[in-house]
């Protein structure tokens, strides 16, 4: 996710600003840029790469003259890593700077309005929207301009903007991405995080969405749209540095795991347009897609989970038929494939070795190959023939979480978009699944707020040797993700099972105290987990369920349930995974394993 940080006061702003920068590169950035205000004019100065290309260029700041300034690292979303697109962007006549986190899920028909207007544009971001959109739109009061503005658009933003008419000024803006307010003493801030400023300050206001900030030297008034006076409390920050990082959180994966529902939304939103789901990214015809016999998903890892519940999903909606492969087996098992397969490789971070070679080896065989991927210009989006972005932001945690739920989105939007193509979805279920998309991220936070009962749960298991996982159809496929997060950091001996192979062999691992978990939130199936319940707990297993509200009769046979919200079948995974993260995330917690770094794994595996 990106960096913003602003200052304005009697000091030099671009040291300041790279400083605080240098804090936030801990959110991962491919950019990064400052601007100020020299008296004379707006100055930009940014490059590709690290923040040391900037330092570099800028004599660490000492160059680049004014006591006004913006600063950003950019993760890119919309258009690639460039020095055109990263930030501060700058208006035609270099009248406005803005730096901007999020997405602008209209930027396409503003900027169409714009360009019949003979505006020109030198990036291809969603950003410069916004910078253009204030110099077309300004009439001659900052502030009244950027309420006009930000009432256009649609989606999420924190935006820092600066106007050469209001030299004294920043305005700070947001709607969905996080941005504070530093208070100082005769100059002030703002961040899109603590660790950028916390040296200058512990006294930060934060703001809410639609609440706009105007920034000055020795005032910070904040309003609403309607130019009403918002009270603002003071917070105090208590957090060490490090802390800060992880915005509060004692660790990364915390902070991930709150920042699912966020993930979910940038990624499933912008791909909705007026009420259709729509995937521009993905380079076939309709044609094409209704002319593939097949669907060959491949992954590694958390990766490769996803994938499997996408054979569940796709064969259900699609009808056609799906394999799915672990990355590093794919080639050497001699796969039957052609230019009639299509191919969805899916990797986190775009580098993964195993994956890049399996792709390398389906394309040579003639299929199309999609790639689902969180990182822009990675190896994996650059070779494939298609790429669809998962706009997660940078995951520093080793044991994915909001990744693998952001991948899954991209499942669900596939599933409905082909379906639609095919002919396979009736308009009623079409608007459904449309529904659900967009009420998944508040479901995903209702579940977030259970996190202190989830607590509870773990406490009360953390000492187990063994735990055992069991489910049926997609409640199997997400199982097999519930197991690696908790072995992975809690280094507690953990395995998958489908529920009805239990019988077959499985059973026998089962004593008193042994505890399974076991998902029956798919409701076809249901009864039937149930009944495999039962056959664990006459061998001595406790049991904790994970099950969908109103499943009352639960509490007769576990006193440990999870209710999660009811929504379609395909997307329940979104909905029970986040519990089996909290969970493998308390016992490791109790356990005092090292959980943003568990032993012997690394974020992304770069070899074979």
């Amino acid at each position: 996710m990106c960096g913003i940080v602003g200052y304005i006061g009697y000091e030099q702003a671009a040291p300041f600003l790279i400083g605080g920068l240098e804090k936030l590169q801990y959110r991962g950035y491919d950019s990064a840029g400052v601007c100020t205000n020299d008296g004379e004019k707006l100055i930009v100065k940014k490059e590709q790469g690290k923040l040391k290309e900037l330092k570099a260029m800028t004599d660490d700041g000492n160059n680049v003259k004014g006591t006004v300034g913006i600063g950003h690292t950019r993760w890119a979303t919309h258009g690639r890593p460039s020095k055109e697109n990263a930030h501060p962007h700058l208006s035609r006549s270099g009248k406005f700077a803005v730096v901007h986190n999020g997405i602008i899920e209209n930027y396409m028909p503003l900027k169409q309005q714009l360009l019949k207007n003979g505006i020109t544009f030198s990036s291809q971001t969603d950003t410069e929207v916004v910078v253009q959109l204030l110099e077309f739109y300004y009439d001659g009061s900052f502030t009244d301009t950027v309420i006009k503005v930000v009432s256009m658009l649609k989606g999420s933003y924190a935006l820092g903007i600066m106007c050469m008419d209001a030299p004294d000024e920043i305005i700070a803006v947001r709607k969905g991405s996080p941005l504070i307010i530093g208070i100082g003493e005769k100059e002030n801030y703002i961040a899109s995080d603590v660790p950028a400023i916390l040296d200058k300050t512990r006294n930060i206001y934060r703001l809410d969405n639609d609440e706009i900030a105007i920034i000055r030297r020795d005032s910070i008034s904040v309003i609403d749209r309607e130019k009403n006076n918002i009270e603002k409390s003071v917070e105090v920050i208590e957090w060490d540095i490090d802390a800060a990082k992880k915005g509060g959180y004692e660790h990364f994966m915390m902070k991930e795991i709150m920042e699912q529902p966020k993930a979910v939304h940038d990624t499933v939103f912008p791909r909705i347009r007026n009420g259709r789901v729509v995937l521009d990214e993905i380079k076939l015809t309709p044609e094409q897609i209704r002319d593939f016999q097949k669907i060959n998903i491949i992954a590694c890892g958390s990766a490769y989970h996803v994938g499997v519940v996408a054979k569940y999903i796709f064969e259900k909606m699609l009808r056609k038929p799906v394999e799915v492969d672990v990355a590093s087996e794919f080639k050497y098992r001699e796969p039957i494939i052609d230019e009639k397969t299509l191919t969805i490789v899916i990797s986190q971070s775009g580098e993964t070795a195993d994956t890049k070679e399996a792709m390398e080896e389906a394309q040579k065989l003639g299929s199309h190959a999609i790639a689902i991927v969180n990182v822009v210009g990675s190896t994996i989006a650059s070779e494939a023939d298609s790429v669809i972005y998962t706009l997660a932001g940078p995951e520093i945690a080793v044991a994915t979480t909001k990744a693998y739920s952001a991948q899954l989105a991209v499942i669900y939007l596939m599933a409905v978009y082909f379906g639609d193509i095919l002919g396979k979805i009736s308009e009623k279920d079409y608007k459904r699944y449309v529904s659900e998309f967009e009420s998944l991220p508040e479901k995903i936070s209702s579940i977030l707020e259970m996190r202190e009962d989830i607590k509870n749960i773990a406490e009360k298991y953390y000492e187990c040797k063994d735990i055992f996982f069991i489910g049926r159809n997609i409640d199997y496929a997400l199982s097999l993700e519930g197991s690696l997060k908790l072995k992975e950091i809690s280094y507690i001996h953990s395995e998958a099972y489908a529920a009805g192979e239990l019988k077959h062999g499985t059973i026998s691992l089962i004593e008193d105290g042994t505890l399974v978990i076991a998902l029956a939130t798919y409701e076809k199936l249901y009864e039937k987990v149930i009944s495999n319940v039962k056959e664990v707990q006459t061998r001595g297993a406790s049991v904790l369920a994970i099950g969908c509200e109103g499943r009352n009769e639960l509490h007769e046979i576990t006193e440990n349930i999870i209710f999660i919200p009811k929504t379609c079948d395909i997307m329940l995974p979104s909905l029970a995974v986040v519990p089996m993260q909290l969970l493998a995330y308390y016992v490791a917690s109790f356990k005092g394993c090292d959980i943003d770094n568990p032993r012997n794994l690394a974020k992304s595996v770069t070899v074979e």
